[in-house]
């Protein structure tokens, strides 16, 4: 697959990653039974597994890699912190407070990664 196919593949699966996100905040927030369906549950993953595997292959293509690149690493480290904010937001947080600050920082996360990624560079200069 060349690099240009697995790009787009990876800025589609980030597209429908951070849709899906907003999506299911949004049903967290508005108390959604939605939250809890099976399909809920599961695409999120398949998603985020092409995401990730797209990725890696991105990397091994363009020889560029975390902590060798600085950009590359703080998408890693913004990844780590919309993941774990991800989490507090949508399943671990006890009130709906603490969930609702929690799905804020996971968009910043988010919206950081994106802009690292637009301008290559860890301070968004």
């Amino acid at each position: 697959m060349s690099y240009l196919a697995v790009k787009h593949l990876h800025v589609t699966c980030v597209v429908l990653s951070g849709l899906g996100f907003c999506l299911r905040g949004w049903w967290m927030a508005s108390g959604s039974p939605r939250l809890r369906a099976r399909l809920t549950r599961v695409l999120p993953h398949g998603v985020d597994t092409v995401l990730l595997g797209s990725a890696l292959m991105l990397a091994w293509t363009s020889s560029q890699y975390p902590f060798v690149e600085n950009w590359l690493t703080a998408k890693l480290f913004g990844l780590l912190a919309y993941i774990g904010c991800g989490a507090m937001a949508l399943k671990r947080a006890a009130h709906r407070a603490a969930r609702l600050r929690y799905l804020f920082m996971a968009l910043c996360a988010y919206a950081y990664i994106v802009g690292v990624a637009l301008s290559r560079s860890p301070f968004l200069l």
